[in-house]
């Protein structure tokens, strides 16, 4: 049965001193700037990209929170690199539900202005009409139309009527006691929610409106404007108004069908008015063809630009391809420099070449030897399998085992007994402190002195004198140019600027009948009160003063109250913090004591698992002696053999040499003996045909050097001398 443990590391908790980045504190808690998953809820969150929206969604996924420790129960214990006692995996809980879009929410805004763009440039394709929600003004969303919009061309309209203001007698509160210390009566709480000040701009509400009969008002040519698409109006809204009304202007003016004297002419003013529509087409034929292709110079222009980012990318990659290779060959170059060097010292240390024993002595008193840290690039590794030691205990490896031990627990263990502590008497009988508390007292203010010191922040260091830096003055914004149009777009402006100003003068209308029929019961209550009698006036004053003071005597009760519950929960809470306190000691006291237990049994278990390790490393340490020592005798055995063979080549390679030296000397001196009986028998006038034999005698004994001299046979160089020997003593 295998448990598995999640271990998660205590955070450590922030300096007071250093307030963290985006982190508000304060004596409410803390307020982070930005919450994780605003980008996901917010509706109003706004990202400029999908690269933004990704980046903002790896921050929240990459966080410390989502990596959990699973320890190693066979290598909980080990401190070795390659045995660690956990693993780190990735927790694949995700606190985002599977309801909510992981999507960049601007894809459908990207969509609508480009479908928006192509029905200004095409003018053949149809805009799909936008389907809008019920806004719901006298349902749910009734209290969104209630605020009015800001309007800051409009002038302070001044009131018809000013109310009496009730002046309110300032009441003066009673000090507070020395003893405890004053409530606030306000406080002030910050607070996060989903919602912003974006919410309140709703689009803006159309009354209905009554068209009386036989009449055809102009404005409601401009129905088909809604928000948004057309409204607020601009310089396209406001030239097709002006070409709709010289339309209608010069369909005013056309003959009447019935009339047929004038037919020829309602046909050339037709002709010369479908002349102009199809200039003025033409002319918008041409900006779209402009705009189309300013928009093609630009999408070249970033494909030029992509294609640069691409190829500098793939010079990038290469570039960083060739520099691993390089450093890798370096990294290769390296190691074999280390291990010529490793081995030229190892030479060095060895002149002479003579073979060492092994001084086991030696070695196992110097820890630095291999006996105790051996390398493993000699294929030495003590730890491994060293899971095969791991002390397997059914007690401390189950939860069953632990049941039964902590059953075996005495009761004051698992039950123990809580007695309160005593309060400390710092004062003697007659009234005086004790010399230990005011022992206490006088450590409390030194420490307290020593913290403020060590607390102290340094005063920077002044700037130097004569030395400081230049700043150089940003360069100057270009000052913008108005362009002055023509007389046609002047008159247009103007167009437009009284329009708006009938449309807020509307407004304003509208807005002040409507404040008016609100307030009506008001303002005809105070027409009947100014109609009032003198008797009845003085009547209601007193009325008034009566009431303002029971206000004043219940807003006093009020207060008193309200002190009397502050004072009572204050004594609640110190009691209730004294009491936790306390809890909360005990607790961890209690809890300080089973982790003490916890871990007195662990190091138990560890020091058996030691002792059955270090037993296992001496058998294998000397089954190893004996193996390297075999491997000794057989090595020693090699090199005596090869020092044999190597002696006997060198005392045949000596024979053979002393032999032919020999040989030579002797073939030199009979040489030299046939010489001086060749010369002596000369001298004595020896006959021609004896000397004809010494001379065919010579020669035949330089043949015989020659073939000796060339083919060398592996005989004995006695032997062959012996026999020229005895060919000179028969001839002699």
């Amino acid at each position: 049965m295998s448990h598995v443990v999640t271990i998660e590391e205590p955070q450590a908790k922030p300096d007071v001193s250093q307030p963290r980045c985006g982190v508000k504190s304060g004596a409410w808690g803390h307020v982070s700037s930005s919450r994780m998953y605003d980008f996901l809820y917010d509706p109003l969150f706004i990202l400029s990209s999908e690269k933004d929206h990704k980046q903002a969604d790896v921050q929240a996924t990459m966080i410390r929170s989502k990596l959990r420790k699973v320890p190693r129960f066979r290598a909980m214990f080990s401190n070795l690199i390659h045995y660690p006692r956990y693993s780190v995996y990735w927790s694949k809980a995700d606190p985002v539900p599977a309801f909510v879009r992981r999507e960049w929410k601007g894809q459908e805004e990207k969509h609508r202005e480009a479908l928006q763009q192509l029905a200004t440039t095409d003018t053949s394709f149809q805009m799909p009409k936008e389907v809008y929600e019920d806004p719901e003004v006298t349902g749910r969303n009734r209290y969104k139309y209630f605020e009015r919009p800001f309007l800051p061309f409009l002038e302070q309209m001044p009131l018809n009527v000013v109310f009496e203001t009730t002046k309110i007698e300032a009441y003066t509160f009673p000090p507070a006691s020395p003893d405890y210390p004053p409530s606030p009566s306000k406080c002030t709480v910050g607070t996060q929610t989903a919602y912003r000040d974006a919410e309140v701009q709703t689009d803006p509400y159309s009354p209905e409106y009554v068209v009386c009969q036989d009449s055809i008002p102009e404005l409601l040519t401009l129905a088909t404007l809604t928000w948004g698409r057309g409204l607020p109006a601009g310089q396209a809204e406001v030239e097709m108004i002006e070409r709709a009304r010289e339309k209608r202007a010069w369909e005013a003016t056309l003959p009447p069908l019935s009339d047929t004297a004038q037919f020829e002419k309602r046909r050339r003013m037709m002709n010369v008015m479908e002349r102009k529509e199809w200039a003025f087409r033409e002319q918008e034929i041409e900006k779209l063809q402009e705009i189309r292709l300013e928009v093609l110079k630009q999408l070249l222009k970033k494909r030029d630009e992509n294609q640069n980012e691409v190829n500098t990318k793939h010079l990038n990659a290469q570039w960083s391809k060739l520099q691993e290779a390089k450093e890798a060959k370096l990294a290769q170059i390296q190691r074999a420099h280390v291990s010529a060097i490793r081995k030229l010292m190892g030479k060095g240390k060895n002149i002479e070449g003579k073979l060492e024993r092994r001084n086991i002595i030696k070695d196992y008193s110097d820890y630095a030897s291999q006996v105790y840290g051996p390398l493993s690039r000699l294929g030495r590794f003590p730890d491994n399998n060293s899971e095969d030691f791991v002390v397997k205990n059914l007690y401390l490896n189950t939860y069953e085992g632990l049941v039964e031990l902590e059953s075996c627990l005495p009761d004051f263990v698992t039950q123990p007994r809580i007695r309160p502590p005593k309060p400390k008497v710092t004062t003697t009988k007659a009234g005086f402190l004790k010399r230990v508390a005011r022992m206490d007292h006088e450590l409390a203010e030194v420490h307290k002195v020593l913290l403020e010191k060590k607390n102290k922040v340094l005063e920077p260091k002044k700037p130097p004198r004569f030395l400081q830096r230049k700043l150089i003055p940003q360069p100057r914004l270009p000052t913008p140019t108005l362009e002055m149009g023509s007389n046609e777009e002047e008159d247009i402006e103007m167009a437009v600027i009284y329009l708006q100003k009938l449309l807020r003068g509307r407004v304003v209308q509208n807005m002040m009948f409507e404040g008016k029929e609100k307030r009506l019961e008001l303002i005809q209550e105070l027409r009947t009160s100014h109609a009032l009698q003198e008797d009845d006036r003085l009547v209601k004053k007193a009325e008034k003063q009566v009431t303002l003071a029971l206000q004043r005597q219940r807003n006093l009760h009020e207060h008193k109250v309200s002190l009397v519950e502050n004072h009572l929960a204050g004594l609640e809470g110190r009691v209730l913090a004294d009491m936790f306190d306390f809890l909360s000691k005990e607790l961890v006291r209690l809890q300080e004591e089973r982790r003490i237990h916890a871990f007195a049994m662990l190091a138990e278990r560890q020091r058996r698992m030691r002792e059955a390790e270090e037993s296992g490393r001496r058998q294998v340490e000397q089954r190893r002696l004996r193996e390297e020592d075999q491997i000794f005798k057989e090595v020693l055995k090699v090199h005596q053999s090869t020092v044999t063979s190597y002696l006997e080549d060198i005392i045949l390679n000596t024979e053979e040499n002393t032999a032919e030296e020999q040989a030579r000397a002797e073939i030199e001196k009979v040489a030299k003996e046939i010489n001086d009986i060749a010369y002596e028998m000369e001298s004595r006038c020896v006959p021609r045909e004896q000397g004809v034999e010494w001379t065919a005698h010579s020669l035949l004994l330089m043949c015989i050097f020659q073939e000796l001299k060339i083919s060398r046979p592996r005989r004995n160089k006695y032997v062959a001398h012996a026999s020229v020997s005895t060919v000179l003593l028969a001839q002699v």
